[in-house]
């Protein structure tokens, strides 16, 4: 599975580009949200039922394979400490839209335990840069979070 994971980070031939592209996008959208989730010093149960309910809505997975992301996403931050990689991804690979509902996701598992977190907000922010997305367009995608976790 790491084999698999460091050959991905690497880049590698367009015919397994094509075959891992929805996997690729997954994994490195759940490996920011765990990133996010992760920066206040500690992961609970409710910030990882977040990202699981975040996955299995916008990836259409079920709750194993939820899960499974989730383990592989936590391997993947642990053995690297640069976000480029998983943004590059997501940037290259979705349309705009997409990456303010990716946006949208962050601000959700940061505001998962009722707090901001300055680490957590820097993230995003520079998530957000890092894929363009403008920060008007990432401020209403906090409101709409916080609106959905009943924060505002």
């Amino acid at each position: 599975m790491i084999a698999r994971l460091k050959k991905m980070m690497a880049g590698f031939g367009s015919e397994e580009k094509v075959s891992l592209q929805k996997d690729e996008l997954q994994l490195a959208t759940a490996a920011l949200l765990v990133e996010a989730a992760v920066l206040d010093g500690s992961f609970d149960n409710e910030e990882r039922q977040v990202i699981k309910e975040i996955l299995t809505e916008r990836f259409s997975l079920s709750v194993t394979e939820a899960d499974d992301l989730i383990g592989e996403a936590e391997a993947v931050i642990d053995q690297s400490s640069q976000i480029y990689n998983f943004t590059r991804i997501i940037k290259d690979k979705t349309p705009h839209e997409e990456r303010v509902d990716i946006v949208e996701m962050l601000w959700e598992v940061a505001y998962a335990d009722g707090e901001l977190h300055d680490y957590e907000a820097n993230l995003v922010r520079r998530v957000s840069g890092l894929i363009n997305v403008a920060d008007r367009d990432s401020g209403i995608a906090k409101q709409r979070a916080m609106q959905r976790l009943g924060l505002k």
